[in-house]
């Protein structure tokens, strides 16, 4: 009985990995940097005048900071420093405690024209740091772009063209990017591919902004929402889709922000799309194993709507699929199981094809694919303490203040 439910369990291993293979390969080609100049010349010779906006619209670059004093002079150099003719840079103090203002004031004196200093107002009980950051934000702004990217994040001089090249050629009214992530430490290393393996293995990018061919159109209009996914480190939006999905006013009280900001927009109807970014936008998030914890334990539960089952689902799906196969190979090999040898190969070979596959397109050391199993367990402790958490009802603390669930 044993016997034959593992060899059930690697099958469907093998199985679930084959699929996420057809997605993979399916997003190498659909997730894409955002458009350049020869792209939107081609897209503006084959439009036939149904480009929508004009070639250059206003874009207010808005940085939220809240003690980033090692990060935020490099972001702010950067998003000074583009190659585009009508944009303004917005930073809110968000009532730091370290040296981050004293940077931003020695800042505004050199980029006198484009970068304006907020002072942010004392955050409402009902609001999260981060949703009541963006809001004042949003209130100062007077681009007909609204761009926010987290104080980690560097951009490349021409990333505001290319901005302005999306919304253009896909007629788009919200558009987030992947960051390409600046790995440095053997935790980095280990932990953050397995955000994007998820993404990339497991969200087909295609359907954030369109329809499933395979799904009735009335079930889609039920389920669009669930296909919604953004990167809160950059998402941008014309003005008035901001306030038609409700704006961060409408995710005030929400840990995950960004994906609440994408089910809103989806679910008003509005047409998104994501972007990987490639050399255009890059981002260090966290530097070491303890802000890699900290950093996902405030809303890893979140992540999963705070259902106990889809949470626990979730959980055995990634023991069976990602860290069985491991143990059970050399397991096959010594007991001369030879059913089990080949399915526990094909299901490792596969996962270590997805990692070369990833290394090759977000230039990562290929080596850290042996560590595979190791991040899926990382995951899983990490899922142990926020339930220990939601159970004991104790409160996330990020940036020095708690953070209450919706």
């Amino acid at each position: 009985m044993a016997e034959t439910l593992l060899t059930c369990l690697l099958l469907f291993a093998c199985i679930c990995l084959i699929f996420s293979s057809l997605i993979l390969v399916r997003n190498r080609f659909d997730l894409t940097c955002l458009p350049d100049s020869a792209a939107a010349a081609n897209a503006k010779q084959n439009s036939r005048g149904n480009l929508r906006g004009k070639a250059n619209p206003s874009v207010s670059l808005l940085i939220p900071a809240r003690n980033e004093e090692e990060s935020i002079e490099k972001c702010v150099r950067h998003a000074c420093g583009q190659n585009y003719p009508e944009f303004e840079v917005l930073v809110l103090d968000d009532c730091s405690s370290d040296h981050t203002a004293d940077i931003l004031d020695r800042l505004e004196a050199v980029y006198p024209e484009q970068l304006h200093i907020l002072k942010g107002r004392e955050k409402p009980e009902n609001w999260l740091g981060k949703p009541w950051a963006c809001a004042q934000l949003a209130e100062a702004a007077s681009g007909n772009y609204l761009l926010f990217i987290d104080a980690d994040v560097f951009i490349n001089s021409e990333t505001l063209n290319r901005l302005a090249n999306a919304f253009r050629i896909y007629q788009l009214d919200m558009l987030t990017v992947w960051p390409r992530q600046e790995l440095v430490t053997f935790w980095e290393k280990t932990l953050i591919p397995l955000v994007y393996y998820a993404l990339t293995t497991l969200l087909p990018a295609v359907y954030v902004y369109r329809r499933p061919r395979w799904m009735p159109f009335f079930l889609h209009l039920r389920t669009r929402r669930l296909f919604a996914a953004a990167c809160g480190q950059f998402i941008a939006f014309h003005r008035k889709a901001y306030e038609q999905a409700g704006g961060h006013a409408g995710v005030r009280d929400k840990p995950v922000e960004d994906v609440s900001l994408a089910r809103e927009t989806r679910h008003a109807g509005l047409q998104m799309r994501m972007f990987e970014g490639g050399d255009l936008v890059r981002c260090r998030m966290y530097k070491n194993e303890r802000e890699i914890r900290n950093g996902f334990r405030k809303n890893f539960f979140a992540g999963f709507s705070y259902s106990f089952p889809l949470f626990t689902a979730g959980a055995v799906w990634h023991l069976i699929v990602y860290v069985l196969p491991f143990i059970m190979l050399p397991v096959a090999y010594t007991g001369s199981r030879a059913l089990w040898l080949v399915l526990s190969a094909t299901a490792v070979g596969i996962i270590f094809i997805h990692w070369l596959i990833l290394s090759a397109w977000f230039r990562w050391n290929p080596f850290y694919a042996l560590t595979h199993p190791l991040a899926v367990l990382w995951f899983q402790h990490l899922g142990l303490l926020t339930l220990y958490d939601r159970l004991t009802g104790r409160p996330a603390v990020w940036k020095g203040r708690r953070m209450k669930a919706d």
